[in-house]
């Protein structure tokens, strides 16, 4: 392994995790206080998921001396932001945190699950994604009304280094959102002390709590985002870059270091699908067989960076909510596009996943239980109802 590690797996380690943290934890914070999390529950959770996928990539990269990429279920966050506080609070939500943790434990095991998963539709799943985005990608526009001059900077930011480079859009965004906190806002007495001793990690045990909202609301959806949006995809990323991972085990992985993390607070780790493609790809290393040390390095960051979430957490809280809602928003408009391209690209499918997405965006939840199932279930019946009609027309030709 010694001879394996090269400084330019160091370096490419270091900026998967810079990217992979800076780009998403708003999201994160957003989702966890979304549904009943306090401030100290939300930096105990963004710890307990930052050291979890740290250690699940050293763990699956060093087992398969593959260069697997582990990332917290931004997608999954967000949803939570937009499923809103279930009844039972935090806790509830950490009981649905469990409950995803053991499905995709089981899907890994179990291949009829995971093949189950694989059959739910692309297009509304994808549907279902975007309309848990939506909401949240407004947010930059709303941060500039609420205040032109703490928003724009950080939307100005976006734009422009995302003109040169894509990647590093985001961070610069929320650099900007770090000089506007030093620079626009009224930053109380003591406040600076009170991150300084925030800087030792303090996890927060929450105790599980089982109901059928939580499992609904929570549990199924964050399942079913997780498995779609992160963990194939991340299988994806690694088979394009000429590696043939065996995909159950390493589902199985990601659900129990989930487990672990969720009675912190943290909602979900899983294979990443952005930052995979920095570890696997040639920037890495020139040998394939060596790029597996990125990853590696990547997740001994995460584990550094989660240590430090609580002084994060609390110097996110000094700004007003919309500013670092804007930040998440803005780095969710590349996923809100793409899923939306993949919701709506296929005509006999556009009407399902528009029924799917609608009912996901608008934010209703029936009996407890949020748009974002009930949405999914709007889209399957119009696809079933659209199959069926087809099939008929056809005997009668």
């Amino acid at each position: 392994m010694l001879r394996d590690f090269s400084a330019q797996a160091l370096f490419m380690g270091l900026l998967t995790a810079f990217v992979g943290f800076a780009s998403s934890f708003a999201v994160v914070l957003h989702g966890l206080t979304g549904v009943g999390a306090s401030e100290a529950q939300a930096a105990s959770g963004l710890m307990a998921l930052s050291i979890s996928m740290g250690l699940c990539a050293i763990v699956l990269s060093i087992w398969t001396r593959l260069p697997v990429s582990i990332a917290w279920s931004t997608p999954g966050a967000a949803l939570l932001a937009s499923s809103g506080a279930v009844e039972g609070g935090f806790s509830a939500a950490v009981g649905g945190f469990l409950v995803c943790a053991v499905l995709i434990v089981v899907a890994g095991l179990w291949k009829p699950l995971g093949r189950m998963v694989a059959a739910i539709p692309a297009p509304l799943a994808n549907a279902m994604l975007a309309g848990v985005l939506l909401g949240l990608c407004f947010a930059p526009v709303k941060a500039v009304a609420f205040d032109p001059l703490l928003g724009l900077p950080i939307v100005a930011a976006w734009v422009a280094v995302g003109a040169v480079n894509r990647l590093y859009a985001v961070p610069a965004a929320l650099v900007a959102f770090v000089l506007v906190l030093a620079f626009g806002v009224d930053i109380p007495e003591g406040a600076l002390n009170e991150i300084a001793r925030d800087l030792l990690p303090r996890p927060e045990f929450v105790a599980p709590a089982f109901n059928l909202p939580g499992l609904v609301s929570i549990a199924l959806p964050l399942f079913i985002v997780t498995m779609a949006s992160q963990n194939i995809p991340g299988i994806a990323v690694l088979k394009v870059n000429q590696y043939e991972p065996t995909p159950g085990p390493l589902f199985a992985v990601t659900g129990l270091f989930s487990i672990l993390s969720a009675p912190f607070g943290g909602h979900a780790v899983n294979l990443a699908a952005i930052t995979a493609a920095m570890c696997a790809g040639e920037d890495a290393h020139p040998d394939p067989r060596r790029r597996y040390w990125a990853a590696v390095n990547a997740g001994m960051f995460y584990i550094v960076f989660g240590l430090l979430a609580g002084a994060v957490t609390t110097l996110v809280g000094l700004a007003p909510p919309i500013l670092i809602q804007a930040v998440a928003g803005l780095a969710l408009i590349n996923a809100l596009a793409g899923s939306a391209m993949n919701a709506f690209k296929e005509p006999e499918t556009r009407e399902a996943a528009a029924l799917t997405f609608l009912t996901t965006a608008s934010g209703v939840s029936f009996g407890g239980i949020s748009g974002a199932f009930w949405g999914l279930v709007a889209g399957g019946l119009m696809m079933g109802l659209n199959r069926l009609v087809a099939v008929r027309k056809a005997r009668k030709v």
